[in-house]
């Protein structure tokens, strides 16, 4: 049995111009994602994409940085078969709540090793196409969305 809750978040880090971070796993090579990662014991889902920001990249942030932010999206996918060993038994599927993390430039971040194999900025559009995930390939669809400027007022 394992210890994983199946409530995860997916941080989407990008630019203001629409690239995105993309990194490779460790464990499947060729499977390129966003940052990810499951919630443990009661932290908030923000504390959980804080967390895991700093784990996977290297990137600390206050919690009120805002250039951190909460999408309101929740993806609910079945969990890959191979990775279902990971999660209590019974459990098939997971909760992933969607943020974004929008940088200046693209920026060389630091891996955790056992984690990722390598980085990777691409236009939004090409890491759309790369990720393995679809919930992922969605997320990044919306950035243009995102990044669209408000609406001048009259």
């Amino acid at each position: 049995m394992g210890d994983k809750q199946p409530v995860s978040v997916l941080v989407v880090i990008h630019t203001a111009d629409g690239q995105a971070l993309l990194i490779e796993r460790a464990d499947k090579p060729g499977y390129w994602q966003s940052v990810t990662g499951s919630r443990e014991g009661e932290e908030a889902l923000r504390d959980t994409a804080l967390r895991e920001l700093a784990e996977e990249t290297g990137l600390i942030l206050a919690r009120e940085d805002a250039r951190l932010s909460d999408w309101g999206l929740v993806n609910r996918y079945e969990i890959y078969p191979h990775w279902r060993h990971r999660y209590p038994d019974g459990v098939t599927h997971n909760d992933e709540h969607v943020f974004g993390l929008c940088l200046e430039r693209p920026q060389t971040v630091t891996l955790a090793p056992r984690e990722h194999l390598a980085q990777l900025w691409l236009p939004w559009d090409a890491a759309a196409d790369k990720v393995f995930s679809p919930s992922n390939a969605e997320a990044l669809r919306l950035l243009p969305h995102r990044l669209a400027p408000a609406p001048a007022r009259p």
